[in-house]
């Protein structure tokens, strides 16, 4: 210990209070940047699209697809089984149906997550195909041809039933 003019004693300044608690909150400022920046280095964030102006451009392709399923007259009735793993879909609309669809199950987060199927053609109308998808709150669902010239979509919540109507979009 050091003797001060006063006379009194002195501590060194780590070992007095004020100057850590002081420290504590840059400090944690410093660590939480740091936690951040680590999350977002590792987490890469799929929803970003890397080429946006090559998506703006397909966008007409995807409307026309709209199109399609509403000049032909297309409508759907999607029955997924209690668990989700069976899909039953009954399509009406054209004179001539195709023989197969493909489902997609789009994440609303998670591209990863998103399930496909194609759906085999049991009798008039009716197609049947096996999913397997994670559990979530909500879906998108695209329905489209084999050749991917028509679409529908909805949006279906499990919670609420495992029973979808698909109409053409406006």
């Amino acid at each position: 210990m050091t003797r001060a003019t006063t006379g009194t004693l002195s501590r060194p300044w780590y070992r007095e209070p004020w100057p850590w608690l002081l420290m504590v909150a840059p400090g944690s400022a410093v660590i939480g940047g740091l936690v951040t920046a680590w999350l977002a280095i590792t987490h890469v964030d799929p929803l970003v699209v890397d080429n946006y102006y090559k998506e703006g451009l397909a966008i007409n392709q995807v409307l026309d697809r709209d199109r399609e399923a509403r000049r032909a007259g297309y409508r759907a009735q999607i029955l997924f089984s209690q668990d989700g793993t069976q899909v039953r879909v009954h399509l009406t609309g054209a004179a001539r149906l195709p023989a197969s669809l493909r489902l997609r199950l789009v994440h609303p987060t998670r591209a990863e997550r998103d399930a496909e199927a194609l759906l085999a053609g049991t009798q008039a109308g009716w197609y049947e195909g096996a999913l397997s998808i994670a559990p979530a709150p909500r879906w998108t669902i695209r329905l489209e041809g084999e050749q991917r010239e028509w679409r529908l979509s909805g949006e279906w919540r499990p919670a609420e039933g495992g029973e979808v109507l698909l109409l053409p979009r406006a």
